[in-house]
């Protein structure tokens, strides 16, 4: 195989602080240069300096993708990730460092990315394929294909001005995927499609792949990544922190940590991280029955507490807290509120300092290790401690007393491994006469 995109020593900086955007029309200079002596007073502090500061989107990120390959970029929320895809697609320049690119490059970054609002669904097409560089007659083979998959025939003739973001998705998709650039990167904005959409599209990126063309994925699903892709980078703060073709292993490192890992098993709050109006997490730990933190591991059969502690700082009654465990490779188990049992029985809570306390069922959960999320918000209106993008974190490893049946002395095959009562009733057909 044969290098097809070679990132070299990388970097973007912002300056926060002043205006980034371009002007292109005569009303946005105006506009700007009207707006631009209030931009000036309020960025001037006491001092008379201006508030600007230095921010490096990607540093030093240096990597290589061959040909037919399909790489799973990973990270959390302001990693790098979409800053590293807009350079390839040649949507904002380095600040340092330089992509050298073979092939066409077809991009879905962005709800509306390449589509020009006013002309059709139908002229947008030939628009993007004339972007790629392909003939109207090459177009016209996979018009109908194109047309087919996004699922929006009846459309067809109308601005995409007019689409809902799920129409824009499933246009954009089809075309950057059927107008058969040598590299296609999608950001996730495919999240924004329902999902027997999202597995049409997840299964085209697998026959695109096959066909020996290169997939550059963006996903916070970590099982799309490992279903779709045979490496994986893991970006954090600007930089590369791990790149193996061990798709699984550098899933576990992002959802985990290197260090430390399963060790993690306590949280407390040192500042004031995570405070809200209404709520401030104190501590968040696997615990035993009487609030000390568990060592790790731990077998299935040991009596096993999610133990948090808060303050309530203003009573409102939509405040929910509860945790959110999931599998080594991402896999959501299920989530938990205080909120969980009848109006009459919750806990509710008003000003003040609380423990707030679930066990964990016995002999449900199999060997391995789960990440537990603390989660908070005011229910239908706003995430205090959003599960997978902003929560405190720990982890549970279990080790043994799976079960005291002979038959299952070692770990059981699927996600749990519960022990569950059994009884055998002999029928009426079965006895002697």
């Amino acid at each position: 195989m044969s290098t097809i995109i070679k990132v070299e020593n990388l970097g973007k900086k912002y300056i926060l602080g002043t205006k980034q955007a371009k002007r292109d029309t005569l009303r946005e200079v105006i506009m700007d240069t009207f707006a631009a002596p209030f931009r000036h007073l309020r960025s001037i502090s006491g001092n008379g300096t201006h508030r600007t500061k230095e921010f490096w989107a990607l540093k030093d990120v240096s990597f290589e993708v061959q040909e037919s390959e399909v790489v799973g970029i990973i990270g959390r929320n302001g990693a790098g990730k979409s800053t590293l895809l807009k350079i390839i697609s040649k949507i904002t320049d380095p600040t340092e460092g330089k992509v050298k690119i073979r092939g066409r490059v077809a991009s879905l970054l962005e709800v509306g990315t390449g589509f020009h609002p006013e002309l059709t669904g139908r002229e947008n097409i030939y628009l993007n394929g004339a972007i790629l560089g392909m003939r109207r007659a090459e177009i016209n083979k996979k018009f109908d294909e194109i047309v087919e998959f996004s699922e929006i025939e009846g459309f067809l003739d109308t601005p995409v001005k007019r689409y809902s973001s799920g129409m824009y998705v499933r246009l954009a998709f089809a075309v950057a995927a059927h107008l058969e650039p040598e590299i296609l990167i999608v950001d996730e904005v495919l999240s924004v499609g329902d999902v027997q959409f999202q597995k049409k599209c997840l299964g085209k990126m697998r026959r695109v792949s096959s066909e020996g063309r290169t997939v550059l994925f963006v996903s916070h699903n970590m099982n799309a990544v490992e279903q779709l892709c045979n490496r994986a980078l893991f970006l954090d703060q600007g930089r590369i922190k791990c790149d193996r073709n061990d798709t699984r292993s550098v899933i576990k490192d992002y959802l985990f940590g290197q260090e430390n890992g399963s060790d993690i098993c306590e949280w407390s709050n040192l500042g004031s991280e995570y405070e809200s109006e209404c709520f401030k997490p104190l501590r968040f730990a696997v615990s035993d029955e009487r609030g000390h933190k568990l060592e790790m591991p731990v077998s299935n059969n040991a009596e096993i507490w999610i133990q948090i502690e808060c303050e309530i700082k203003t009573s409102d009654p939509a405040l929910t807290v509860g945790y959110a465990i999931y599998t080594e490779d991402g896999q959501l188990l299920y989530w938990s509120y205080q909120t969980d049992e009848t109006e009459d029985d919750f806990p509710r809570l008003t000003e003040g300092n609380y423990t707030l306390r679930s066990r964990l069922p016995k002999r449900l959960f199999n060997e391995g290790t789960y990440k537990i999320e603390l989660i908070a918000s005011l229910h239908y209106r706003k995430w205090l401690c959003k599960p997978g993008v902003s929560a405190p974190s720990v982890y549970l490893t279990i080790q043994g007393g799976l079960s005291d049946s002979p038959y299952w002395m070692a770990k059981r095959p699927g996600v749990l491994a519960p022990v569950l009562k059994w009884s055998v009733l002999e029928s009426d057909s079965g006895k002697k006469t």
